[in-house]
Order: C-alpha cells, then sequence, then structure tokens
C-alpha cells in the first residue's frame, strides 16, 4: 500500500543521463512508498497489449524515428504522425503503444515510471511530479563500470555520450520541451551528493508537500 497521506493515483516520472543511477533511485521511490515500478517492464506490457513483438519494443526503446532522422529536425517537438497523412513507423507504433500504456497505468495505480517521455505524455496530470537524475560524467563512468557495463573508463564515456545523445534526440523529437533541460521538469537531482536512500527520501518528503490530501 502507498503512503496514506499522498493521494491513492499519483505518478512519478525520472529522466535520467546514462549512469546516474535514475533507475535505481526509481525503484528504491517505489519500493519505499510500496508503488509500482516501470521501466523496461513498461515496454514488454505496452508491446503486449498493442499486439507487438517486445523483443521490437526493446531494440527500438527511446530512439527516434530513423526515417525521419535526417529530414525533420527533432528539436522541432512535432508528433510524426501529422507528416504522413497516417502512414505511421513502426517507431511512432511503438510511441503511441507506450503512450496509451503510460495514460492508463496515470489513471489506474500509483506508480514510478523511468524514461519514455513520460513526463511530457501526463504533463497535464496535477498528480503526476517530473524529476531528472544526473551527474558529473566522472561519477556516471564511475557507475557504468561498476555496473561492469563497460571494461574502461574510456568506453564507459563513449556509451554514456551515445546513449544520452539518443534519449535526448527521442525525447526532443516527441515533446516541444528539452531533455535534461531545469525548466523541463519539477525536479533536477545530482545523483553524486547524496547517497540513493538519502536522495529518496528527499524526493518523496517533496510529494508528501506536493501532493498533500
Amino acid at each position: 500500500m502507498n503512503d496514506s497521506a499522498l493521494p491513492d493515483k499519483f505518478v512519478v516520472t525520472i529522466g535520467r543521463s546514462f549512469g546516474s543511477g535514475g533507475r535505481a533511485l526509481g525503484r528504491i521511490i517505489a519500493q519505499k512508498l510500496g508503488i509500482g515500478f516501470y521501466d523496461k517492464e513498461l515496454l514488454i506490457k505496452a508491446a503486449e497489449k498493442a499486439g507487438l513483438n517486445p523483443d521490437f519494443f526493446v531494440e527500438n526503446d527511446e530512439k527516434m524515428p530513423k526515417l525521419l532522422g535526417g529530414v525533420i529536425p527533432y528539436s522541432m517537438g512535432f508528433y510524426p504522425m501529422s507528416w504522413f497523412g497516417g502512414n505511421s513507423t513502426a517507431s511512432d507504433n511503438i510511441y503511441q503503444a507506450q503512450s496509451d500504456f503510460i495514460r492508463e497505468l496515470a489513471k489506474t495505480e500509483p506508480c514510478v515510471i523511468v524514461g519514455r517521455s513520460a513526463d511530457y505524455i501526463l504533463r497535464d496530470i496535477p498528480t503526476a511530479v517530473h524529476i531528472f537524475v544526473h551527474a558529473p560524467m566522472e561519477s556516471c563512468i564511475d557507475r557504468i563500470v561498476e555496473r561492469c557495463e563497460a571494461t574502461t573508463r574510456a568506453q564507459a564515456r563513449q556509451i554514456a555520450e551515445r546513449t544520452n545523445k539518443l534519449r535526448a534526440n527521442f525525447y526532443n523529437f516527441y515533446t516541444d520541451k528539452r531533455w535534461g533541460h531545469a525548466t523541463s521538469y519539477d525536479l533536477c537531482l545530482d545523483s553524486s551528493l547524496l547517497p540513493m536512500d538519502e536522495l529518496a527520501d528527499l524526493v518523496i518528503e517533496y510529494l508528501h508537500h506536493r501532493l498533500k490530501k
């Protein structure tokens, strides 16, 4: 059960730079509050609901449409369906299925959602709180190496820079905001400054002030 001082339905969305620990923070928040946590799981559930292949969802996760990548500037923030008169790309189908599932979640249960431009999808929901987690590159590199996602610091830096670019392109393409920019979120947290458990408590305290009944 979620904290009784909070609404029956609310959502915490978490954007994150790669290696900042945003997913880990989201999971801790969800555990402390006893609510749902959705990251990769969201892709599988959305794919199943849409009748699409989950593997294809994972392969194209948080990537802007390849067909449009060299044609329309991703900073325009237009939804690409409008450019094709109904002939959507596979990326459009993935984004639409995720968006529909995210909106459904917001209506049915309190939860934490990581990535997938969930903050923009739920921008009109008053009980949605939007967070961005970042950290200095050296701190991100430390975490990437610790997670055994790279064998050298140079490789870790390359992975972080490439992933951040993909996430920014995806977010900037599908929204009218800027990925990682403070004005796009309610809270921006540097995960290198406090232990994750304390950051989670800080976020929960903020939720109590923002969403108290």
